[in-house]
């Protein structure tokens, strides 16, 4: 009976200090919330993870990296206040249903945020597949998150309006122009990815050039409202999706796949270096082992063409110039090259003369799509080239350079007469 007393004097004392009640009330129940969300996160969160962890699949690794059961562990303590909440003494009905309100919206967002990691696993186990590069599901997994995140928002909003959720959604429908304005955006980046998905336009992996965005590099990211690329400055472009439908950009995927690389480079040749070839001149590059047949073959032809016009002017006549004799010796050097890839186009052509001398261009493809290889390929044949030339009497063209013009100068001034005379004859 002492003890009922002891109690009984207690609540008659607690009574007349209504706002002591409440606030021990209180505190009684956060820290119980709090004690239940610590043996939720600590006990557990950490056994599942931990179960998981010691199971033999392939993917035990991506679901314990990301937080979609501790999410879930949230729920837990709102669960608490929401209903605990009502037998808190002296409090207000508006109070007790303010309090349920936020608890219920915050139980709301947290499955919103634990289906939104569940799709970020999926998508993390879908990349690990070789497949997922030619189709990436990121920008539709974004959108369903959109979508997730849109229903939440109304029934956050319907839970402090007290309204269902289709009321609302009815409410809405008179604001679709509205809706679709500021979602337009997102319209279009939904649009695009179906269209590049369809289409194969763009692959994670692939090396793509915009310069209206001055990207120039690899795909390391799609997603539904962005593309971004890295470029080889180690710097990032993000390309808004739709860009990718409405403006020009190359995909270099098709070089990749074919294994080789094309060269298009040119040698510009003097043009007054070019003549005709006399006989010491051919004997002397008939010791080049790639001209010696072309040489012979070339002489009998043009003999046999000859003694048709044997009546004509000699000037009329077929001759063999060092100019294209050097096109069949650098054509022939590319077949033999061990870095172009012979299947593949090989020419050596002139271009349309400039001011800055013919143009001889080598179109050919190098057997490998590595930039440091092709460059050492490229740079080998130029290199083989330029030095060979004058051994067929040409010249590279080279604007005068500040030496130039000093040698100059210094033959000027000391013997003008001879330096002209001597730039004469040797331009006769």
């Amino acid at each position: 009976m002492e003890h009922f007393t002891f109690i009984e004097r207690i609540t008659a004392w607690s009574n007349q200090y209504a706002w002591l009640d409440m606030f021990l009330s209180l505190s009684l129940l956060i820290l119980l919330a709090i004690l239940t969300n610590f043996i939720a996160k600590k006990v557990v969160v950490r056994g599942i993870r931990k179960v998981i962890s010691k199971l033999k699949f392939a993917n035990h690794d991506i679901v314990t990296q990301h937080h979609v059961i501790s999410r879930i562990a949230n729920i837990v303590p709102a669960l608490v206040i929401m209903n605990g909440i009502v037998a808190i003494p002296h409090l207000s009905v508006k109070i007790i249903s303010l309090v349920q309100m936020a608890a219920q919206a915050f139980i709301f967002l947290t499955f919103a945020l634990a289906i939104g990691e569940s799709l970020n696993i999926f998508n993390a186990i879908y990349q690990r597949n070789p497949k997922s590069r030619n189709k990436p599901i990121k920008g539709y997994l974004q959108l369903v998150k959109l979508v997730i995140f849109v229903v939440c928002a109304l029934m956050i909003i319907g839970t402090f309006l007290k309204k269902d959720v289709f009321t609302l959604l009815a409410g809405f429908g008179a604001m679709a122009a509205v809706l679709m304005l500021v979602f337009q955006n997102t319209i279009l980046s939904l649009v695009a990815s179906v269209q590049i998905s369809s289409y194969d336009m763009v692959r994670i992996g692939d090396w793509i050039e915009m310069p209206s965005l001055n990207a120039d590099g690899d795909v390391i990211d799609m997603s539904l409202h962005t593309v971004t690329v890295q470029n080889f400055d180690k710097t990032f472009t993000t390309i808004p999706t739709n860009k990718l439908v409405t403006d020009t950009f190359r995909n270099w995927r098709g070089m990749a796949q074919a294994g080789v690389r094309r060269i298009k480079r040119s040698i510009f040749i003097d043009q007054s270096s070019v003549h005709f070839m006399n006989k010491e001149e051919q004997q002397k590059l008939k010791e080049f082992l790639l001209l010696d047949q072309y040489l012979n073959t070339k002489q009998e032809e043009l003999e046999e063409f000859n003694l048709q016009l044997s009546n004509q002017a000699v000037y009329n006549q077929r001759r063999l110039t060092n100019l294209g004799t050097f096109r069949a010796y650098v054509e022939f050097y590319l077949k033999q090259h061990p870095g172009i890839a012979q299947h593949q186009t090989i020419m050596v052509r002139q271009l349309q003369p400039t001011s800055e001398g013919l143009p001889l261009e080598i179109y050919s493809f190098a057997n490998t799509t590595v930039w440091k290889d092709y460059e050492a390929i490229q740079a080998d044949i130029f290199d083989h080239l330029i030095a060979i030339l004058p051994e067929f009497g040409l010249r590279i063209y080279q604007a005068p350079s500040g030496s130039d013009m000093k040698v100059l100068a210094q033959h000027s001034v000391h013997a003008p007469n001879d330096y002209l005379l001597d730039r004469t004859k040797s331009h006769i």
